[in-house]
């Protein structure tokens, strides 16, 4: 099974996302940290699986939570470009290298 490799963004933006849904109640937190968990993992076993958005990243919605991922493939890893809101600006994170 491939890693997974962050950028270093990522994981302040997963906490933004993470914290706001726990101050509004402490399962939805937990919920959106266990369905992001898991699409990763999806990701990193089926990455051809996942449709390219327009940036050229391939993309990974959430089922329950209005937040994708944009990642990339190599052959020994994936790479997750930017974790975001499905409102945010499509050019959002995508210069990331």
């Amino acid at each position: 099974m491939r890693e997974v490799v962050y950028h270093p963004r990522v994981p302040s933006e997963v906490r933004e996302a993470y914290t706001y849904y726990t101050d509004i109640a402490h399962h939805l937190g937990e919920g959106f940290w266990d369905e992001l968990a898991e699409a990763i993992d999806y990701a990193r076993e089926f990455p051809e699986r996942h449709h390219f958005d327009p940036s050229g990243f391939r993309r990974s919605n959430l089922k329950r939570f209005p937040f994708h991922f944009l990642f990339q493939v190599y052959p020994k890893h994936i790479r997750i470009i930017v974790v975001r809101h499905n409102r945010r600006h499509p050019g959002f994170g995508t210069r990331r290298i």
